[in-house]
């Protein structure tokens, strides 16, 4: 399959702002809705390889915001009127260039300030899925990738710098992540 990557303009972008029962209240400009701080919808993708190890990425240099820095495999935000799983589907494949299937997982709002004096404040839908195929980064999205253990992930020895949202999933989300290494590789060779 043959990739052709454009640049998303963000400032074109909406999102969805919800309440804490993850009601839509309407639609935002995404960038603003970053600024101010606006609660919500979101999309945060866990893929996984057979050999148990999880895809993270670095943002690109040319990123809004948390340029450089490492994430899960790819995030997302769902367009008004697109579910949840079709916003993962469609990220999947903007971001990475890889089409596998996705399963829903556990959702919960966050909120963290981000380096450059903007908010993530998130209604988020974690979802996994499992590959064996070599991601396609989208240069303007990510500069490199890593498959990386779970031990290796929670005690970041590699000395990554992870973007905010990501070390709030790894200290607030653990059993819920250790689930997703477990659920997609029942017999996983690097249990905590």
């Amino acid at each position: 399959m043959h990739l052709s990557f454009i640049k998303q303009d963000d400032s074109l972008e909406k999102v969805i702002l919800v309440d804490g029962q993850n009601r839509s209240m309407g639609v935002m400009d995404k960038l603003l809705a970053h600024q101010e701080g606006h609660l919500h919808r979101a999309v945060s993708i866990f893929i996984l390889n057979k050999n148990n190890q999880l895809l993270i990425q670095k943002r690109a240099a040319e990123k809004y915001h948390s340029p450089s820095q490492w994430a899960n495999s790819f995030c997302g935000h769902p367009r008004q009127e697109e579910e949840y799983s079709v916003a993962a589907q469609r990220r999947l494949l903007e971001e990475v260039g890889l089409q596998t299937k996705l399963t829903p997982d556990i959702a919960f709002i966050y909120k963290v300030s981000l380096s450059n004096g903007w908010v993530e404040h998130e209604f988020v839908q974690f979802f996994k899925g499992i590959t064996e195929d070599i991601p396609k980064l989208n240069p303007f999205e990510a500069s490199d990738y890593l498959w990386i253990c779970q031990e290796e992930l929670f005690n970041n020895s590699r000395h990554l710098e992870y973007t905010p949202w990501f070390q709030l999933y790894l200290n607030n989300h653990k059993d819920g992540i250790q689930n997703l290494f477990l659920t997609m590789n029942p017999n996983p060779q690097d249990k905590l």
